[in-house]
């Protein structure tokens, strides 16, 4: 592999989205008198909220939607009582107060240090436009990326190829000379592979597994390869 260019997802790949969402839900929860025991409703919430995640890469439900719909559902099945109002504020709060936790993945620092003096590093991202950058800032890694590339910006999701050719341009790489690092196999891994970059699957869940290209189960394992 001649490897120049190295293209990221960001939430679960390098931004600890669950511990950073938990406790963002265990604070707005508070803040607004919602009495719910957090571990229940994210074990609820969770496969939930990846259920709408795959529709909004589908393009099956707005951002609106997506957002409003999660905690909806969540709510009903945990049969507590709240109303519509309650819930698009709740939506709200959590859009505004995530990207202000920071916690990342164990060892992204270290493989960001090592990894910037050798390659040119950016983002490509199906997270929305106005938190990613705020996450990134309050997590202090936005300086090791060139770019950022996230969907609502090309107006496509990946796995969609458009988002993959935009940001190989506008970074001025060639797909050969790329590799995508992601924990989506269908958005992250076979989508940069359809276009012919290299891919490092990020399996760190251990509930799917994958023969195609480079797997591996922690951050730091990537040192191996690059």
């Amino acid at each position: 592999m001649n490897i120049k260019h190295i293209f990221f997802d960001l939430d679960h790949t390098l931004w600890d989205f669950e511990t950073n969402s938990n406790k963002t839900f265990e604070y707005i929860f508070q803040k607004n008198k919602v009495c719910i025991e957090i571990n229940d409703f994210i074990k609820i919430y969770k496969p939930i909220n990846e259920k709408y995640w795959k529709l909004y890469r589908e393009d099956k439900v707005t951002k609106i939607e997506l957002r409003y719909s999660r905690l909806k559902e969540t709510f009903d099945h945990l049969q507590y009582s709240i109303d519509n109002e309650t819930i698009h504020l709740l939506s709200e709060k959590y859009i505004e107060f995530l990207p202000k936790y920071n916690a990342l993945l164990d060892g992204t620092i270290e493989l960001l240090e090592y990894l910037k003096p050798k390659y040119e590093m950016h983002i490509i991202t199906n997270g929305f436009e106005e938190v990613q950058y705020k996450k990134m800032k309050n997590s202090f890694i936005l300086p090791y990326f060139n770019h950022v590339i996230s969907s609502e910006r090309v107006g496509v999701k990946k796995p969609n190829p458009k988002i993959f050719h935009f940001a190989l341009k506008i970074s001025g790489a060639k797909p050969e000379e790329s590799m995508m690092i992601g924990d989506n196999f269908e958005a992250d891994i076979l989508g940069a592979k359809n276009i012919g970059m290299y891919t490092v699957f990020c399996q760190f869940n251990k509930k799917n597994t994958s023969k195609e290209g480079l797997t591996i189960s922690k951050l730091s394992q990537i040192k191996q390869y690059l």
